[in-house]
């Protein structure tokens, strides 16, 4: 009786443990800063904007292990986030939505430039909407939002638009048809914001933005998600036509590149050293035309593929494959 005592407890720990609910959480802060180690000392490995839903997986004092949608897994503190139970956040993704669209603002407490800010934000940002009656609740130029928590305050409304359907292109995805060219022309705006801003390792916002980080911020504001390493976004669209750079001169490089398109998602890095090894992908950015590239080295910055020009790219011998994702 006792041995089948023990294992009937057993068997309903098993269920307990095997329906346990995941701890899901949202990013209450406009930047979560993720990095490799549970201090504050430790390398950032990626950032995560306002409104992202993360899973915890793992606990050290106020420190919370979170795994992101890219998948990223690394530590961040318990104040940059807001955990949810399964019915509070599906009732929170259901919920309409604002996206920030400017590169930096704040909240405030009142409708008014005047009143105390809540907290900062940086594009990409989400927020919930302020409904009353089913409608957006407004007050002249500020619309009302709400954050994760569930505390609630004012942006300026021509620096938010409503979040909509996104294109989530994945590795593997041929991505055509899904982004037009108009499409393609706004993330390159929205790139083109960001031009001065200074280069951090891990960083995806206007406070700093690695060369990945750069391209999927600007993507993301516009709403395409692309993976968030070079190494990943190599694996999404067509292949385009080009040859590496190494060693070419400057007739040699533009005849190696006059197939890339305004929009082309431009990689850097070295080719495999034996027939069937794998090239390693160290850099992108996104090719503007006129043999021209926007990316973040150093600084985000706009350079010339081709060697002799001015404002050359001291590693554009480096460059080693292009994908399309436009049709």
């Amino acid at each position: 009786m006792k041995k089948t005592f023990i294992i009937f407890c057993a068997a309903l720990m098993s269920i307990a443990a095997f329906g346990q609910e995941k701890r899901m959480a949202v990013v209450e802060t406009s930047t979560c800063y993720m990095r490799i180690k549970p201090d504050y000392e430790s390398a950032l490995e990626t950032q995560e904007l306002m409104g992202t839903v993360v899973e915890i997986v793992g606990e050290d004092g106020y420190w919370r292990e979170i795994i992101s949608p890219q998948p990223y897994k690394a530590w961040t503190t318990e104040k940059t986030l807001v955990e949810f139970n399964t019915e509070s956040l599906k009732e929170y993704e259901e919920a309409p939505k604002y996206m920030f669209i400017g590169l930096y603002g704040h909240i405030f407490s009142e409708p008014s430039e005047k009143s105390q800010t809540m907290c900062d934000l940086v594009g990409g940002d989400v927020m919930r909407v302020v409904l009353n009656k089913g409608k957006a609740v407004t007050k002249g130029k500020w619309a009302y939002v709400m954050l994760p928590s569930g505390r609630t305050g004012w942006v300026h409304k021509n620096q938010l638009k409503r979040l909509g359907e996104r294109i989530d292109i994945k590795q593997g995805d041929k991505a055509k048809g899904l982004v037009s060219v108009q499409k393609m022309e706004d993330i390159i705006a929205s790139a083109m914001q960001l031009l001065g801003s200074p280069y951090l390792w891990g960083g995806m916002s206007a406070k700093g933005v690695d060369c990945s980080g750069m391209v999927r911020i600007s993507s993301i504001m516009n709403d395409v998600l692309l993976p968030r390493n070079a190494s990943q976004m190599i694996n999404c669209g067509t292949v385009v036509e080009m040859t590496p750079l190494s060693g070419l001169d400057k007739e040699q490089s533009k005849k190696a590149i006059e197939k890339l398109q305004r929009g082309d998602l431009v990689f850097f890095g070295t080719l495999p050293a034996e027939p069937g090894g794998k090239m390693r992908v160290t850099h992108v950015g996104i090719y503007l035309g006129n043999n021209h590239i926007i990316h973040s080295s150093h600084m985000v910055r706009i350079n010339s593929l081709i060697p002799g020009d001015e404002d050359h790219y001291e590693n554009a011998h480096k460059l080693i494959a292009a994908r399309r994702l436009v049709n």
